[in-house]
């Protein structure tokens, strides 16, 4: 079976987890200082935050930005759950901004016209998270210039986009928002198994996260309520979290990080190979932004039901038998019983359910080869007839 997305892991990644397993310190050690600052460095940003996952990360960014009952969260509906229920966590209400249906990232215009009926409703979001489906940046300059006259904070789930580029600059240097958010789940651009990572420019965003980070522990004198009582001393300050990243996952990170942009040159050789040979096609292949220069986690295909007998059930149940992994992103997250269960229905977001309703994830990943590729191409034309 050829998987959508997978992790490639060399001798040298082995070598550094070995090396952290016969270290002294298997959490809380050096590695995870060490992979923060090398994501930091990598994407010119001053501050990283290492955590479990980037689920955690977009919940301790959420609560540094001082996100709580009665404050409203936006998000893109064409995204995994979790960039939505880091609101429902901190007590926030929820609410989504239909999609770009070429780039299916959270629509500017849609998010304008929505924010001016919120000022008028006085229900104006104290966060936006806008979502770089697939490794393709939003256009975060339209999103930060609306957040500087509606007075929202931004975070950039980013869970796709590592090594990615907007605007010539490097995806997770917060040019245009108060944190970004990466993920490191095997499938992703580099992986540390399970992982996340939050950066930002702001300091005190930085200590607030730190500490959501750890329980709401520090022993940092210029945090503490009251004197210290020795070298053991520490306070909780936070009602915080055990979200910490072990040094075995940094260990891996720091590794991974090295071929970052190896891992990026072959993703972009297998995606324009794609685009040339699924040219005749009945079907819509991801567009590309001039602004954004993609890390490609994903290759999302559109299919033209216009022009084929068959359903996407029957077109993707049909890769499957043939040995193709194919998945689908994103079932849109106010579909899900949770979230209709809290007032949300079908036909609240159209552009978000139409590409849903026609969309299939096929491989890519660094370690397809061309003859992997070659038959999810011929598995394609045989099944799209």
């Amino acid at each position: 079976m050829i998987p959508y997305g997978k992790q490639d892991i060399n001798q040298a990644d082995i070598d550094s987890v070995v090396n952290v397993l016969q270290s002294d310190f298997l959490t809380q050690g050096s590695q995870v200082l060490l992979f923060e600052k090398t994501v930091s460095e990598y994407c010119g940003v001053e501050y990283g935050v290492a955590v479990n996952s980037a689920t955690s990360a977009l919940h301790i960014a959420c609560l540094a930005l001082g996100l709580g009952k009665g404050d409203y969260l936006w998000t893109s509906p064409n995204t995994f759950v979790a960039s939505a229920n880091c609101g429902l966590y901190c007590g926030a209400k929820v609410d989504f901004v239909d999609i770009n249906p070429l780039t299916y990232n959270l629509s500017p215009e849609e998010l304008e016209k929505k924010l001016i009926q919120a000022k008028l409703e006085n229900k104006l979001p104290k966060i936006v998270i806008p979502v770089h489906f697939s490794g393709q940046s939003c256009d975060m300059r339209k999103i930060h210039s609306l957040g500087q006259e509606y007075g929202f904070k931004i975070i950039e789930d980013a869970s796709h986009a590592i090594g990615g580029e907007y605007l010539g600059q490097p995806v997770g240097g917060c040019q245009h928002s108060d944190i970004t958010v990466f993920s490191f789940h095997p499938v992703k651009i580099i992986t540390t198994a399970e992982g996340g990572l939050a950066t930002t420019n702001d300091k005190e965003l930085l200590m607030r996260m730190q500490l959501f980070r750890s329980h709401g522990v520090t022993r940092d004198p210029e945090l503490m309520t009251k004197e210290s009582e020795g070298d053991w001393y520490y306070q909780q300050v936070e009602l915080g979290f055990n979200y910490r990243m072990t040094e075995l996952q940094a260990a891996l990170g720091v590794s991974q990080m090295q071929r970052l942009d190896e891992f990026i040159t072959k993703r972009h050789k297998l995606q324009e190979r794609y685009d040339l040979l699924l040219e005749d096609l009945p079907i819509i292949k991801p567009y590309q932004d001039k602004d954004s220069y993609s890390a490609l986690h994903l290759y999302p295909i559109k299919i033209q039901a216009n022009k084929l007998k068959n359903t996407k059930k029957e077109i993707f149940e049909a890769l499957r038998k043939n040995g193709i992994s194919v998945s689908v992103h994103y079932i849109p997250v106010h579909t899900q019983p949770y979230y209709e269960n809290i007032g949300f229905k079908k036909g609240c977001y159209p552009n978000a359910e139409s590409y849903y309703q026609r969309s299939i994830s096929i491989p890519l990943y660094f370690g397809l080869t061309l003859e992997q590729q070659d038959k999810v191409i011929e598995s394609l034309k045989q099944v799209l007839q």
